[in-house]
């Protein structure tokens, strides 16, 4: 059974950082790529950023220069380091698997999804 497990989320005050964690169990975590989306209120599910299997990595425009996605194989663990962070950052945060060997932008690129962990920044 695949399980994604997102922790680190937070209350934090614009400008200030936070760390995610995507701890995956029950898949080969070297074997897929990773990626993290967000949804906020009435809004969307919206791409973050994405790692590939060997690390290349891509980002949505709002948050290149502020956040860096990496992976650690060794752990099967995923992280998401936000910095210089916004009050529109705020959403609930979900990491995701995907088997594709192309970079995957879209929700429906990815097989398995975390519950979520909610990030809130002050104003």
């Amino acid at each position: 059974q695949v399980q994604l497990a997102e922790s680190g989320g937070g209350l934090v005050q614009a400008g200030g950082s936070l760390r995610l964690s995507c701890a995956a169990s029950g898949l080969t975590f070297s074997s897929y790529a990773m990626g993290w989306f967000r949804q906020a209120p009435g809004k969307e599910r919206d791409f973050v950023a994405h790692i590939t299997r060997d690390s290349n990595t891509r980002y949505a425009e709002s948050v290149k220069g502020r956040f860096t996605i990496s992976r650690d194989n060794a752990k099967n663990t995923m992280f998401l380091q936000m910095n210089s962070l916004k009050p529109e950052d705020t959403a609930v945060y979900y990491c995701a698997a995907s088997p594709r060997f192309t970079p995957a932008m879209y929700a429906s690129q990815y097989d398995y999804w975390g519950q979520g962990t909610q990030v809130t920044v002050s104003s």
